[in-house]
């Protein structure tokens, strides 16, 4: 679709009637009543990341997500790097009304001229312009600096004229995380449920509640904080309180749909807050039984449900219960009772639990269960006694690595009952495949007058046989893939991120889970690898890298580094090179300019002493660093000439024949340098200058890599590894690569033509369960704290693929 791009679109309108001055700022423009309040702090990666998230994904096939996005079509047409808040709440005839507000700087409308029309609307002293985008009409104006716009003009108007008295809301708002990828604020009547439990509706809970979310491809992570002012909602039943460790996975079978679980550290001052909620008579006598519990909640089935109290003094509880000693049955050296008080559990802890016919019960440990049957209790016992419970699995320990130890609120819920609570909200009976959410959980830490509020929703990993190949993710990009993913390493984190250019010349950064971190655009294509310096020597590593007319230093946000970038009015022609000569952080940086060759230091200022002038016609690979000994070559290379120099640009060595040389690098091997003519033989140079020439029937399209120890040349379908000759399918395949992590040393080369990624050892042996599917060269490096290596690769035109071998 071809569009037109109109910057600062609304500064066209007239501006006359500015009114309320004192609406000065965006949170000036969140509405109180909103059901929902969307913050975005990156337009561009809120998108990105919502369209490659797999949960996500699953939602668009509801009509609630569909009228959703449609309502929000909008925001295909706007590009911002500013935050951006989103109002939205049910108007008129359960119709969704929103209202959005950003700042007009770098604020820029990408509208259809065949597909919009403009036109000045005016509202009560209000300077409007009315924009129709396909089917869709929105009323945009401004005020100062910033950019208001709303489906609806009498919202509109109370946005600019009315008093919307927000400080609340602004209040708990200014408490989002401006780096997440987008916050969410809600209101007591924006859900039905939360809770497996219906019987504790979202409004009964709190007043509102904020989280931040990040966003992967197979995961969803949210934190926040709710608060509520007063003792009619549950979330207050745990004022002056702390929370302890909730440990009923410990018990619940992994059979189950999940648990709900309570704690606190007195139960006496919970209990008297339990009363408070639910208006009970305070004189009223309450048992023993509770007295020395920290913990108690519900364990669900498909059939019923479980209470479990968690005691910290099982002697005297047992006491409590010397009244229900009447044995039934004795299961796995486990006694199980009868229980006569089958209601007791709903009519004193209403409304976390809900089971009314608890009739039996067994101790195992410090836990005391209690179920409407049998059945249920033996299998909390076989499951505890084959080490089999939740708390066993490895789904479990992988969501609770991400939560907090001590909770007031933990739900765990599987599969289904994930789905039902999202149906349930979502108001659809529309089937929604959750099944490989194997464990998902919510959380609520109370913590003075307020709670902190955590979730995971996380896709469980697979279990993976040994030496097979799995694919972690696939991302897709705004468009078509540029060139070949790499990995880059991640500062903080010690592992490996992604970084990879678009059609339109975007860079991405990706992390190795596969949350598009950020985007940047380019002038121009990069050229060949991008480079990590560590310019301020504190650990802290930029991006380095050449495009047709620039040399970039980005940082970690994909900011540029001053003084980059630096602009070339002649083309730049080879990758940026960049040399650590003592591994003292002292870069220097080559720049390639056809026959020139200009020199830099990290800090982007030329450097003095290299006396290189040019050469006689263009170079046809990029300079090159090679130690051998204690020397250091420099090695530049035309088409008729090998330059090899020292450090300041003197020639060092001299080639004793000439040659035509291909664009294949120059390695060094056994202490020579290598690399191919342009018929495609192999040239040696030593390091006098002696030079020998060997056939190895390699033609005019041919490459070459090497480390010291081992060359790979390449051919066609020939792959030469050391002495190993291999013939492999005819094919187009990309120049083979050679890795050598941990002393052990891969070759890869992928065949565009039938899309298969092929990697061996440097014994010319086919590694197992290879190939797989790929259409680009592969980067392969271990990138997790895992010890298996992983490599990215191109998958269709618009998404990148990376695997993990196991």
């Amino acid at each position: 679709m071809k569009h037109s791009w109109y910057s600062f679109l609304i500064i066209l309108l007239i501006f006359s009637c500015e009114s309320a001055p004192e609406k000065n700022t965006m949170e000036d423009f969140i509405y109180a009543d909103s059901d929902f309040v969307l913050t975005i702090n990156n337009l561009d990666n809120f998108k990105s990341n919502t369209g490659n998230n797999n949960f996500i994904e699953s939602l668009s096939k509801t009509e609630h997500y569909r009228t959703f996005t449609e309502t929000l079509n909008f925001l295909n047409q706007i590009k911002s790097q500013q935050p951006f808040y989103i109002n939205l709440f049910k108007g008129q005839k359960d119709s969704l009304t929103y209202s959005f507000v950003t700042k007009l700087t770098d604020s820029v409308f990408t509208l259809d001229s065949l597909k919009i029309t403009r036109e000045p609307y005016q509202l009560k002293g209000l300077a409007v312009e009315k924009v129709n985008i396909d089917k869709q009409t929105i009323y945009v104006s401004r005020q100062g600096d910033l950019l208001i716009g709303s489906n609806n003009t009498s919202h509109l108007e109370d946005l600019f004229n009315g008093n919307t008295k927000n400080a609340s809301v602004k209040k708990i708002i200014q408490t989002q995380d401006k780096d997440a990828s987008f916050s969410v604020y809600l209101n007591n009547s924006s859900l039905n449920h939360i809770f497996k439990n219906t019987t504790i509706p979202f409004k009964t809970l709190t007043n509102n509640l904020t989280f931040d979310t990040e966003v992967s491809q197979n995961e969803l992570v949210l934190t926040g904080i709710t608060k509520a002012t007063d003792s009619s909602s549950l979330i207050n039943v745990f004022k002056n309180t702390l929370p302890q460790d909730n440990q009923l996975a410990q018990i619940t079978p992994s059979n189950s749909d999940g648990f709900l679980s309570i704690t606190f550290n007195e139960f006496s001052v919970f209990k008297d807050n339990l009363d408070g909620f639910n208006t009970v008579d305070t004189i009223t006598k309450n048992t023993t039984l509770f007295d020395n519990i920290i913990e108690f909640g519900e364990l669900y089935t498909d059939t019923t449900s479980i209470v479990v109290l968690n005691t910290i003094d099982v002697i005297t509880t047992k006491e409590a219960l010397l009244s229900e000693q009447e044995k039934i049955e004795d299961f796995r050296g486990v006694n199980l009772y009868k229980f006569s008080k089958p209601d007791l559990f709903k009519q004193q802890l209403k409304p976390f639990i809900t089971l009314d016919k608890a009739t039996k019960y067994c101790i195992i440990n410090q836990f005391i269960i209690f179920a409407s049957n049998t059945d249920a209790l033996e299998n909390v016992i076989i499951n505890y006694q084959n080490q089999t419970t939740l708390n066993d699995r490895p789904y479990y320990k992988d969501i609770s690595a991400g939560l907090s130890s001590q909770a007031s609120i933990l739900q765990v819920l599987n599969p289904t009952n994930l789905e039902q609570l999202v149906t349930s909200n979502l108001n659809t009976k529309q089937d929604l495949d959750f099944s490989k959410y194997k464990s998902s959980a919510f959380q609520f830490i109370y913590d003075g007058d307020f709670a902190h509020f955590n979730a995971i929703i996380k896709q469980s990993k697979n279990t993976v046989a040994e030496n097979s190949i799995t694919e972690i993710f696939n991302i897709k990009l705004d468009n078509d893939v540029l060139n070949t993913p790499q990995f880059v390493k991640n500062y903080r984190t010690k592992q490996q991120n992604i970084i990879v250019q678009d059609v339109t010349n975007k860079l991405y950064l990706i992390t190795n889970d596969g949350k598009i971190l950020w985007k940047k655009q380019l002038h121009g294509p990069v050229l060949g690898r991008i480079e990590q310096i560590d310019m301020y020597k504190n650990g802290r590593l930029q991006y380095a890298f050449a495009t047709p007319n620039r040399v970039y230093v980005l940082d970690r946000n994909g900011n540029d580094v001053k003084p980059f970038p630096m602009k070339f009015s002649d083309q730049i022609t080879q990758p940026l090179s960049v040399f650590d000569y003592d591994k003292r952080k002292k870069y220097r940086l080559f720049v390639t300019q056809g026959k020139n060759v200009l020199l830099y230091d990290g800090r982007g200022k030329k450097v003095k002493g290299f006396n290189f002038k040019f050469a006689k016609e263009d170079f046809n690979s990029q300079p090159q660093h090679i130690r051998i000994g204690r020397k250091d070559y420099l090695v530049f290379k035309t088409e008729h000439k090998l330059y090899i120099l020292d450090r300041r640009g003197k020639t060092r060595v001299t080639p004793k024949t000439n040659l035509s040389y291909s664009n294949q690098p120059v390695f060094d091997y056994n202490s020579d340098f290598i690399t191919t003519t342009k018929e495609g033989k192999l040239a040696t140079i030593t390091t006098k200058g002696a030079v020998s020439v060997m056939d190895k029937n390699l033609t005019d399209n041919n490459s070459l890599v090497s480390t010291t120890k081992t060359l790979v040349s390449q051919s066609n379908n020939i792959l030469n590894i050391k002495d190993h000759t291999l013939e492999l399918d005819f094919g187009t395949y990309t120049p083979a690569q050679l890795f050598l992590i941990d002393n052990k040393i891969y070759i890869s080369t992928t065949d565009k033509q039938t899309q298969k990624v092929l990697l061996y050892d440097s014994n010319g042996v086919l590694q197992d369960n290879f190939p797989v599917y790929g259409t680009s060269a592969i980067d392969l490096k271990n990138i997790d704290k895992d010890s298996n290596l992983e490599f990215v690769t191109k998958g269709e035109n618009n998404s990148i693929l990376v695997y993990k071998i196991n």
